[in-house]
């Protein structure tokens, strides 16, 4: 890319989008364009193209999404598939029809069927049924991933799709309800803490294992492909490391600093039993993460703890 190339990244607002930005940032980029959602609404047809019939870009990230853990994915199935789908089709379309040079597609790992063989490889997608709590998710992401190759198979589109594992960072979401596993773990560890709490429940058995990347280490590999991947199909993006969820609540607990004891609430759902992604793609075209698990936490807890002392001044 261009140093003075125009790059729209959808959803900057966001823990990807706002790792990506700051990375573009990092390597001299200046000339990028980004919309809050109530300046644009990414599910508008008529919205998304005026918008890029008005700033044409060359390059786009396309990191929009509604997500959310298996609570939110369960609950708004209708929208998680409405909303995914009319984002991706809107934008996916538009780049085309007003001469995109390269779109970059942002998926997530839970496309793979829940019982797929481990690691997962990029040729599983489709071989299975998903794991019924974020199908709907799944679904869209996947017709993102196939609306990729399918105009550029068609139209000669330059555009690719990249599946990151479970993702954490700056930014994140912490929701009580809307979080994922990472997040609401350091949430919950922080908030038993500080009110004395003796101890912490965790939803399921604490058995499933899975894989985390840092956000920032999301942005390089992100960077790094849109630089030099110009292939159809999917690039997995993650570690290819897992982790039981009770080590990671262990591991989380120990930063966090909470000293009470750890209960599972085996009535509750433990998803997917294993999610872990073959990584060989990635490193074989040249890119590796850096960030460690632990070191990643420290950094994400201590974003934490600076979002809970801005609001405490607010």
């Amino acid at each position: 890319m261009e140093k003075n190339a125009k790059i729209y990244i959808a959803g900057h607002r966001g823990m990807v989008g706002s790792a990506i930005h700051r990375k573009l940032e990092k390597e001299g980029y200046t000339n990028i364009i980004t919309r809050g959602s109530k300046e644009l609404d990414l599910r508008s047809q008529q919205q998304v193209s005026d918008f890029f019939a008005e700033e044409r870009p060359d390059y786009v990230f396309l990191a929009a999404a509604k997500v959310g853990g298996i609570v939110a994915n369960n609950t708004y199935r209708g929208e998680f598939l409405y909303d995914n789908l009319m984002i991706q089709n809107n934008i996916i379309h538009n780049a085309y029809l007003t001469g995109v040079e390269k779109l970059m597609f942002l998926g997530s790992s839970c496309i793979y069927p829940k019982l797929a063989p481990q690691p997962l490889k990029e040729e599983y997608l489709l071989t299975g049924l998903l794991e019924e709590t974020n199908e709907p998710y799944a679904i869209a992401k996947i017709a993102g991933i196939k609306m990729c190759d399918a105009y550029r198979a068609q139209y000669g589109c330059n555009f690719i799709s990249v599946m990151p594992t479970n993702l954490y960072g700056y930014n994140d979401n912490y929701h009580p309800q809307n979080s994922h596993v990472l997040p609401a773990l350091i949430r919950k560890f922080h908030e038993a803490k500080v009110n004395s709490q003796g101890k912490v429940t965790i939803w399921g058995t604490g058995s499933p294992y899975r894989e985390f990347l840092f956000a920032d280490d999301l942005a390089d590999a992100c960077f790094y492909l849109m630089e030099t991947y110009n292939e159809p199909s999917l690039v997995n993006i993650g570690t290819g490391e897992d982790i039981s969820i009770k080590d990671l609540a262990l591991l989380i607990k120990g930063i966090v600093g909470f000293e009470g004891e750890l209960e599972f609430d085996t009535s509750k759902p433990d998803g997917t039993p294993k999610k872990l992604m073959d990584v060989s793609k990635l490193h074989a075209a040249g890119w590796k993460h850096k960030v460690q698990l632990e070191d990643g936490i420290r950094l994400a807890y201590q974003d934490f703890l600076n979002k809970e002392e801005a609001v405490k001044v607010a």
